[in-house]
This record gives C-alpha cells, sequence and structure tokens, in this order.
C-alpha cells in the first residue's frame, strides 16, 4: 500500500478512521491523501437549476478547508512522528463521487479508508451516504472503519462468498497482500440455506480457483446453514474471533445483504468490525 486516500468531513467518525489508516499503515512509507471534498451549490433559477462551486458563494468555504486539512495531517503525522510517511491535504472542490473518482486515478490510490458512524453504521452507509456512494460506485478497494472499532492489527478475516463468480487475482490481490502483510489468516465462509445444498460445477470450479490462490496462505473453508446470511456472518465473526469482513463488491445482492440490510437486532458486526470492499 502507498497511497492511501481518506475523505474527511472532520467528524469524530472520519477521524477514528484516519487514526486507523495511520496505525495500520503508518510505518511504511506511504502517501497519506486527505481529502475534504465541498459540493457545489445547487439551487433554481428561472426554473432551471444552477449550480455554483463553493468559492462562487461563499469565499471561506476553500480557506477553512484548507486549513483544517493542514492541521489534520500536523496532528497525524504528531501521533506517529518517527513515521517516514507523507501526510498531504487535498481540498477538492467537486460533485462528492467524481471527485473520488479523479483522485483514485489521479493519485494512483491502492485503498480508500473511511468511517461510518456508531451504532448506526449501516444506517449511514445506506445508498445516498458518502460511504455507501463510494463502495458502490467507486472501482478502487475500500475499508470502512466504524467509530466504534478498536484498533488492532487483524489477525482473521473472514472472506463470505457463495462461489457465484470467478475469483480474478486483480481483486483478490488487495485482501492477500493485507493478510500477508499483517500474517492474517483468511476464512472462507460459504453460508447455504439447505444442509443438503450441493455446489454446482461452476461453483466447484469457482472454489478450487479460489482454493488455489490461498495455497502457501494460512488459510481454512467453512460451510453454514443459516437462513439469514446476516445472523451468520454475526454468529461465524464471534466463533473465528474476526477481525475483518472482507467481501467483493461486484456480487452486489450478496454483498448488500451483508452489508446494507441484516434486518435482525442482535447483529452488531457492522458497529465493531472493519469491512474490506474489494472491486475489480
Amino acid at each position: 500500500m502507498k497511497n492511501i486516500l481518506i475523505p474527511t468531513d472532520f467528524s469524530e467518525n472520519s477521524r477514528n478512521a484516519a487514526r486507523y489508516a495511520l496505525l495500520l499503515f503508518g510505518t511504511s512509507a506511504c502517501n497519506f491523501y486527505l481529502c475534504n471534498v465541498v459540493e457545489p451549490y445547487v439551487y433554481t433559477g428561472g426554473g432551471m437549476p444552477l449550480v455554483a462551486f463553493p468559492e462562487d458563494y461563499d469565499t471561506g468555504v476553500r480557506a477553512r478547508s484548507e486549513e483544517s486539512l493542514k492541521k489534520m495531517a500536523l496532528r497525524m503525522k504528531k501521533e506517529l512522528p518517527e513515521s517516514n510517511s507523507a501526510f498531504i491535504p487535498l481540498p477538492v472542490h467537486d460533485f462528492f463521487i467524481e471527485a473520488i473518482r479523479k483522485q483514485v486515478k489521479e493519485k494512483n490510490i491502492d485503498l480508500i479508508v473511511m468511517g461510518t458512524k456508531g451504532a448506526s453504521g449501516l444506517r449511514e452507509m445506506m445508498v445516498g451516504s458518502n460511504t455507501g456512494d463510494v463502495i458502490t460506485k467507486v472501482k478502487c478497494p475500500v475499508l470502512v472503519v466504524p467509530e466504534d472499532a478498536a484498533f488492532h492489527f487483524p489477525g482473521q478475516i473472514v472472506f463470505p462468498t457463495d462461489y457465484s463468480i470467478s475469483y480474478s487475482p486483480r481483486v483478490l490481490d488487495t485482501l492477500f497482500f493485507l493478510a500477508d502483510k499483517f500474517s492474517a489468516a483468511v476464512r472462507v465462509l460459504h453460508i447455504v440455506k439447505n444442509e443438503h445444498e450441493i455446489l454446482g460445477e461452476a461453483q466447484k470450479i469457482n472454489k478450487n480457483q479460489l482454493k488455489n490462490y490461498l495455497r502457501g496462505r494460512e488459510h481454512s473453508f467453512h460451510r453454514m446453514n443459516r437462513n439469514n446470511l446476516g445472523e451468520a456472518i454475526e454468529e461465524f465473526t464471534d466463533i473465528a474471533d474476526i477481525d475483518w469482513i472482507a467481501m467483493m463488491a461486484k456480487k452486489l445482492n450478496f454483498f448488500q445483504q451483508a452489508l446494507f440490510r441484516p434486518a435482525v437486532a442482535r447483529i452488531s458486526y457492522h458497529t465493531r468490525i472493519p469491512f474490506l470492499v474489494l472491486h475489480e
């Protein structure tokens, strides 16, 4: 991980995500891009929507953004003074998703680190929020850090899958790089609704492909019979002492069931366990 993008609105959950990223990667001589996006002001004039960028209606917005980012960079540097990493303020004036996409491309970003807010983390990540939009609309790996997540290096990473899609090395590279960096075990979890369910031929091929990729790394394969995907992940994270959950955004329905729609009240993994979202 060389280039890490940390979008921030200077809230507590975004500060927690920044600190989490710093403790994970700060000793590795990374470039931390601290990005605050101020979106244009959209208003209606003569029946037509008009767009004005902040400097057109509030000359102080840009200055406040820049100053806050500089202070954030200084705080991070002071927290890890021995670090050889660079902390780069990145004030941007654009629509949020377009801004993030541009920075990912221009800065050759390897990972985005974003926060979610406490016990309402999933509600905060519903489609339409900044975090929800980034993980579903920006093709870059994202580490989503709940505000209540206590920092520790990952030792166990669960990878829920139904084996319905093939795995390219490019998608899994981020997962394997991080597992290797932190000497973490990868636990592959297949959740079925019927205990007698068997894999189809395509699923068998995809599973064997995954086994080949994992060869030489600490890993294991697991199968759970549960009706609810969220309940299964909750139970497994407790049993296996899971630190991170990794999922592929390509399988959007499966992914959203785990991340956006765990309907059972007792499910709480989203409030305490970071999500690593993998993209093509």
